[in-house]
């Protein structure tokens, strides 16, 4: 599958940014700043490198949250619902800023972005500053959007706690997963590029199997295995759900991967130093292995990315 990577030369290595699975590769090939058509397979096949390890001023991604609302109510968020929402104007206003940062990724999330009229607008005032942009959804009004998503968002991640209605509506509420199945295949349909996204907890590990099984039937592209991180709501399930990092890695080197899908495995400690713009247009960054969230400024022009000697972290 050809589609839109983000690429950038970083100190002296041409790198290309994967908005579906959040990765970072080293490209073989000399390649100019910007968005890039190329194909899926062949950038697989690059060699990965961790934000971490990347002389960047600015990260390399970035999760944007413009929106608190959310449509379901499910206890392992990791959303701030205390946090203001933005205006149409203001999220415009950031949507600018991030285009004119240099980051090479934008994952709209949320909440729930698609509940948001202004999304496909959002995400291609993000693409005209060069960058690939994903959004992550719950998948309930994905069907119903797919079409106007197509030639704005390069990639939709969508979130399924698991491989049945049963196991998937047991976290996230009655009809959810019909609703995203309903989704995931609409926009497949469409021409997008999938990624389903699973929380591993101590509840849906042992269907870590059936979900990449499902990615395969559905069509989509890949799954990513998001290690839990305890914040916001779902700080309260931390001591009884978290699985360590190593008991992550253990599960997913055991997987049986069907041809056409591509596993990755989020751990907290790759997601230490990532960068989340809030729907206020503050600035966080995780700390502690990703134990914590701490805002540190309020995002009023690029520079206020800046990480200033501190490393930078997965999404």
């Amino acid at each position: 599958m050809k589609r839109v990577f983000a690429a950038a030369t970083v100190g002296g290595r041409p790198v290309v940014h994967d908005p579906a699975t959040g990765l970072t590769h080293l490209s073989p090939l000399r390649v100019h700043a910007g968005r890039h058509v190329l194909e899926e397979d062949a950038v697989a096949c690059w060699p990965s490198i961790s934000p971490a390890d990347l002389d960047v001023a600015v990260p390399v991604s970035v999760c944007w949250s413009p929106i608190v609302r959310c449509n379901l109510a499910c206890p392992h968020c990791l959303d701030d619902k205390s946090v203001p929402e933005a205006g149409t104007g203001e999220r415009m206003r950031i949507a600018g800023i991030l285009a004119a940062s240099g980051v090479l990724g934008v994952d709209i999330s949320g909440g729930e972005p698609l509940l948001l009229r202004d999304l496909p607008d959002l995400a291609r005032r993000l693409a005209s500053g060069g960058i690939a942009v994903s959004t992550t959804t719950n998948g309930w009004h994905l069907a119903r959007r797919a079409s106007e998503l197509v030639g704005a968002v390069d990639a939709i991640r969508v979130s399924l706690d698991g491989p049945d209605p049963a196991r998937h509506d047991a976290w996230r509420g009655r009809d959810s997963f019909a609703r995203a199945v309903d989704g995931i295949r609409a926009a497949v349909e469409a021409g997008l590029r999938i990624q389903i996204q699973t929380v591993l907890m101590r509840s849906t590990w042992d269907s870590a199997q059936e979900m990449v099984d499902l990615a395969a039937t559905l069509g989509a592209g890949g799954v990513t295995f998001l290690q839990m991180l305890p914040l916001g709501e779902g700080a309260a399930l931390a001591r009884e759900q978290m699985l360590t990092d190593a008991e992550a890695a253990t599960t997913i080197a055991a997987l049986r991967i069907p041809p056409g899908v591509s596993v990755r495995l989020r751990t907290r400690e790759a997601a230490e130093g990532f960068t989340v713009v809030r729907a206020d247009g503050q600035a966080w960054r995780n700390t502690d292995r990703a134990h914590r969230i701490a805002a540190f400024r309020p995002l009023r022009r690029p520079a206020d990315l800046y990480l200033s000697g501190r490393r930078d972290g997965f999404a």
